[in-house]
C-alpha cells in the first residue's frame, strides 16, 4: 500500500477535530450547561439545557474521566463552526489525497445516526464503513474495490445501553428522514422487536451488541440507548469494541464517529472469517483456545504473502508491548 502524503494527513486531522467540534456544539448548545452527576461511585458529565416550558431537558456527555470531554466542558463556549471550510476540506482528501468517501446513503445514514446522538451514546461504527475510515487511521491508501458497501452496521455495549440514562429518537424516524422507504426487519427469531431497518432499495442499517453467550445467541438484546431499536448479540463484540478510536467518515463536512482500533478490527475479521466458513456461528469454547483456533484458521484463508506479513505484525506487536508471546500459527 502507498503511503498518504503528510500534507493529506495534517488536512484529515484538522478536519477531524474542526468536524467534531461542529458536533459538540450543535449537541450542546450555549443557552445550556454541564452538570457533573455521581452515578454507582463513578462521576458523569450531563448537559442541562431549557426545554421552553419553563422546566428543562438533560442529556448524557460522558464519562468525567475522558480528557477530552473534560477538555470540551471547559471549552465548549469558544467553539465555532466553519462548514464550507471543512465541506472543501473534505473534497480535497477523497479528490487529491486519495482517501475514501461512503457512498451517499451509507454517508446520510452515519449522519442521521450521529445527529441522533449514536456517537455521544457510545455507540460504535463497524463493518466496511468503518474499515474506509482507516486510511487516515493508518495513513495509507486502501484499495477502493474491496471497500464497496451496501449496509450499515452499529454496535453499543449492552450495560452502556442500559446504564447511560438516555436514549437517541427513533431510530426508524431518523432513518426515514433519509429515505422514507426504511422499514424494520422482523426478528428472525419471531419476537417483537427489530434489529435492523432496510429501504426498497435493500440498503440495511443493523445493530449489534456483545451479549453473546449461548443463553443470548439468536434473541434480540433490548438497547434501551437505541431509540427503540434492539440489537442482534454478536461473537467476540466485546473484544472489537474495547478501546475504540475516534476519526471522521468523508461525507459532505465531515462525520466525527468512533470506530474499533484498526488492529482488533483486524482480529475480530480473522476469527469471524474463518467461524463462518466452517461451523457459521458455532458454540465458543475456552475463550483463549477459541480465539487462538479462529486466528489460525482466518490466516490459512489469507495468500502467503498476506500470512507472511501477518506473522511479521504480530511479531512487531509483541515487541512493542515487551510481552513474549507464542504465535497461532
Amino acid at each position: 500500500m502507498k503511503s498518504i502524503d503528510l500534507m493529506y494527513q495534517a488536512m484529515l486531522a484538522e478536519l477531524g477535530q474542526r468536524s467534531l467540534d461542529a458536533a459538540w456544539s450543535a449537541d450542546f448548545p450555549s443557552d445550556g450547561r454541564f452538570t457533573p452527576l455521581t452515578v454507582k461511585q463513578r462521576r458523569y458529565w450531563y448537559f442541562d439545557r431549557p426545554d421552553g416550558k419553563s422546566g428543562r431537558t438533560r442529556d448524557y456527555v460522558g464519562p468525567a474521566s475522558d480528557p477530552e470531554i473534560a477538555k470540551r466542558v471547559e471549552e465548549f463556549k469558544a467553539q465555532k463552526d466553519d462548514l464550507r471550510a471543512r465541506r472543501r476540506m473534505v473534497t480535497t482528501l477523497t479528490r487529491e489525497g486519495g482517501m475514501v468517501a461512503p457512498d451517499r446513503m451509507s454517508g446520510d445514514v452515519i449522519e442521521a445516526l450521529a445527529s441522533g446522538g449514536l456517537f455521544r451514546l457510545r455507540g460504535i461504527l463497524i463493518g466496511t464503513i468503518a474499515f474506509q475510515t482507516y486510511a487516515g487511521v493508518l495513513s495509507v491508501r486502501l484499495p477502493g474495490h474491496s471497500i464497496m458497501t451496501g449496509d450499515a452496521d452499529v454496535a453499543q455495549d449492552f450495560a452502556v445501553s442500559r446504564e447511560v440514562g438516555d436514549s437517541m429518537p427513533p431510530i426508524l424516524q431518523l432513518l426515514q428522514s433519509v429515505d422514507p422507504t426504511f422499514r424494520p426487519v422482523p426478528h428472525r427469531s419471531g419476537q417483537a422487536a427489530f434489529s435492523s431497518f432496510q429501504n426498497k432499495n435493500s440498503y440495511k442499517v443493523e445493530f449489534l451488541t456483545n451479549r453473546s453467550s449461548d443463553d443470548y445467541m439468536d434473541q434480540p438484546a433490548r438497547m434501551p440507548a437505541l431509540g427503540g431499536a434492539s440489537a442482534d448479540p454478536l461473537r467476540f463484540l466485546d473484544f472489537l469494541i474495547r478501546d475504540p478510536v475516534r476519526t471522521v467518515v468523508l461525507h459532505k463536512s465531515g462525520i466525527p464517529v468512533t470506530v474499533p482500533d484498526p488492529s482488533r478490527y483486524a482480529v475480530h475479521k480473522l476469527i469471524v472469517a474463518s467461524r463462518r466458513h466452517n461451523d457459521g456461528q458455532s458454540a465458543v469454547k475456552k475463550r483463549g483456545d477459541a480465539w487462538r483456533a479462529g486466528i489460525r484458521a482466518g490466516a490459512a484463508m489469507l495468500p502467503d504473502e498476506g500470512r507472511k506479513h501477518l506473522k511479521a505484525c504480530l511479531r512487531t506487536g509483541a515487541v512493542e508491548i515487551d510481552e513474549d508471546v507464542s504465535l497461532p500459527f
